[in-house]
């Protein structure tokens, strides 16, 4: 073959195996493709199918020697990258080949600055330092669309919102101008107009630097909008392949066509404007002070969540919609008294703003949350048994051990996680089994009110519909109440019985979520949902067809 006709990246009859002291498992079973010069490949399938599996084996990022390759080659550029000592890898990772991994929180080092993490890798590639190395992350930034990008220079990863962390991650990726970028989920946790600014840029810079890119992710109508060839994985292996169109369009594989067939069902919580109110906010305020000079002198606030009052009823879904950064998560975080906040907050009937840690702890296991991201919320020394029931042992002391464990194996049911898996730690599971992890840690005890922040943003098209259908079979079965925070508009159409839009802090609009689909009165909302339901429309030409 011709070096000119000659795929950037090919990849023949590749395996990964992961060894444990319980036996082998096949992570990936004799996998092939191939990436041309500027060409766009998607992987798609259910979580743990082995696709981000596959792209950290392009890069020979995987636990060696616990990770082994059976069999299988990876050519790029005509090189067995396998076959490289570590030495020269280093040379192509983040220079030739630069990726963008799932959760941005735990691949960002929280004690570097953004203007830090990014300057490190333009010294180390490119060897620019000062105002050179100043001004391209500035422009990395604006492309990537953080607004402000001054203001971000000093900030650190946990003072950025989980969107905004995504787009720094991806800004780093760009840093160099790689011939090949693979993206693993990297529009899970934007928002969906940030999504339409990402898919741009990504098509922009293909475009201009005829860079190829290896897409990996669960949404389908994204795959339709980028890839140029889409490979379906399931259980390790590529059960179908070729052209998006073609695939899309006359499916052969019964799991291809139940992958296009996924969707939650649109079947809300009714209104329960007789039932008793959980929770209530009145004016409530989160305010960060921006600190300057010599003395740290307060000399402005972050608006994080600016005057917001809501109830929220039994038995009801409260949908929080916006941009990222809007505040939703701050909102969710204020309600449950884990950050300070100015207002009233009436909970169960009591009021709770301004109690001790002591005095808050009767309350906390009728309030839970289910954080954004998964991995950064489970701790990485504990099995998944234990962290399920650490909060049986804290809040109900009085069950037994057998007791204790009889009710996580069910919450792991419930979740659909085999209870055999509670010996393992989170760094076995993929980041939707670990989301599935975080709801059952949070459903175990029973609670009356549960904060959902983006729960589904890390699963795939068929686990989105099963989870919508079992919180939505909870919240009937154990009449539970949820403020549920994303910003996939397709899922909290399915839930949310009322609905606020948040922007700047802000509650822009609020009512009843079938009466706000339907007749959006902000040019804000509208402009929110039109994003949506473009990227949605593609999801769906692909069903009709």
């Amino acid at each position: 073959m011709d070096a000119i006709n000659q795929p950037l990246l090919d990849v023949r009859d590749l395996s990964v195996v992961f060894h444990q002291p319980s036996g082998d498992t096949v992570a990936v079973d004799r996998i092939s493709f191939s990436i041309r010069r500027g060409q766009c490949v998607a992987l798609v399938g259910e979580s743990g199918s082995g696709k981000s599996v596959s792209a950290l084996s392009v890069l020979k990022l995987l636990p060696y020697p616990t990770a082994s390759h059976p069999s299988g080659s990876i050519l790029f550029n005509g090189r067995d990258l396998l076959k490289v000592p570590e030495r020269e890898m280093r040379g192509v990772r983040g220079n030739d080949i630069s990726i963008i991994f799932q959760e941005p929180m735990t691949s960002l080092n929280p004690l570097h600055t953004i203007e830090q993490q990014i300057g490190e890798i333009l010294q180390l590639h490119q060897g620019v330092t000062g105002q050179m190395a100043r001004a391209r992350t500035l422009e990395l930034l604006t492309q990537v669309g953080i607004p402000e990008p001054e203001t971000r220079l000093r900030s650190y990863p946990h003072q950025l919102s989980g969107g905004q962390r995504q787009r720094v991650m991806i800004a780093m990726a760009l840093a160099n101008e790689p011939d090949l970028l693979i993206a693993d989920e990297p529009t899970t946790a934007l928002d969906v107009t940030v999504q339409a600014q990402i898919l741009a840029l990504l098509a922009d810079i293909r475009k201009r630097l005829g860079m190829s890119l290896l897409f990996i992710t669960h949404d389908l109508g994204i795959v339709r909008r980028i890839a140029d060839v889409v490979c379906v994985m399931n259980n390790g292996k590529i059960v179908e392949h070729g052209p998006v169109e073609e695939v899309f369009t006359a499916p052969k594989h019964p799991y291809t066509r139940a992958l296009l067939n996924a969707e939650p069902k649109p079947d809300p919580a009714p209104p329960r404007p007789e039932s008793p109110v959980v929770i209530s906010a009145a004016d409530l305020k989160v305010w960060f002070p921006i600190r300057r000079g010599l003395l740290r002198s307060v000399v402005g606030h972050i608006k994080a969540v600016d005057g917001v009052t809501l109830s929220v009823r039994k038995g009801e879904t409260l949908g929080v919609v916006g941009e990222s950064g809007s505040g939703k998560t701050t909102l969710g975080l204020a309600l449950l008294r884990l950050i300070s906040s100015d207002g009233p907050i009436v909970f169960l009937g009591s009021e709770i703003q301004g109690l001790r840690f002591k005095e808050m702890l009767p309350f906390r296991r009728d309030m839970q949350i289910v954080f954004q991201d998964p991995f950064g919320a489970l701790s990485p020394r504990m099995s998944v048994g234990d962290i399920v029931a650490e909060g049986l042992s804290v809040h109900q002391p009085q069950l037994s051990r057998d007791q204790r464990e009889a009710r996580v194996i069910q919450a792991l049911r419930d979740v659909g996680l085999d209870p055999a898996t509670r010996f393992r730690y989170p760094h076995e599971f993929s980041g939707g089994q670990r989301q599935r992890i975080s709801i059952a840690r949070a459903v175990v005890l029973e609670p009356n009110f549960v904060v959902l922040d983006e729960p589904t943003s890390a699963l795939d098209m068929l686990f989105q519909a099963q989870m919508v259908d079992l919180l939505r079979e909870l919240q009937r079965k154990r009449d539970l109440t949820y403020m549920f925070i994303s910003h996939d508009l397709r899922v909290v159409a399915s839930l949310a019985s009322h609905l606020i839009v948040m922007r700047n802090g802000k509650v822009v609009e609020e009512g009843p979520a079938a009466d706000l689909f339907k007749r959006p009165q902000t040019d804000y909302t509208r402009a929110l949902f039109a994003a949506a339901f473009r990227l949605e429309a593609a999801g769906e030409g692909i069903v009709s067809e």
